[in-house]
């Protein structure tokens, strides 16, 4: 566990306190912008790439399921679209009492743009996790892989 939480603490390093709030902040600003008419399960998300910029995004619910997209994908796309290609680190928000986890795919997506980063976890009791990419992914495939 030590191990664990002293690798979490690396990655998390370069990640400034004051950059990490903004990145909270503006991943529950986004939240309150998400459109879930059917599980009423609202999602922020706020990411930095080596610009320095911030990007955010929200969980975008569609009748057809598979169509729907979550919030990390959707900011970590916005932010592609503007020619970004280094992710730094990722805020995930939700309102509620439990802390939010990227899906599998988000945790792919992530993975393309960072071999590892920090990703900070808030519910919506403003309580933080703090976890990284290699947590979560573990042995994880990339880009380098082709």
């Amino acid at each position: 566990m030590k191990t664990d939480q002293s690798k979490t603490a690396r990655v998390f390093k370069d990640l400034e306190p004051e950059l990490m709030l903004e990145l909270i902040n503006q991943a529950q600003a986004a939240y309150q912008q998400a459109y879930v008419p059917y599980s009423q399960y609202r999602v922020g998300s706020a990411v930095v790439f080596s610009s320095g910029k911030i990007y955010s995004g929200c969980n975008v619910e569609n009748a057809s399921y598979g169509l729907t997209v979550c919030a990390e994908r959707n900011a970590i796309f916005q932010a592609v679209a503007q020619g970004e290609r280094e992710l730094k680190g990722i805020a995930i928000a939700v309102p509620t009492d439990t802390f939010p986890s990227p899906c599998g795919a988000c945790r792919q997506v992530i993975r393309e743009f960072a071999v590892d980063c920090p990703v900070v976890l808030v519910n919506g009791l403003g309580q933080t996790r703090l976890t990284s990419l290699k947590t979560l992914l573990p042995d994880s495939f990339g880009p380098e892989f082709l």
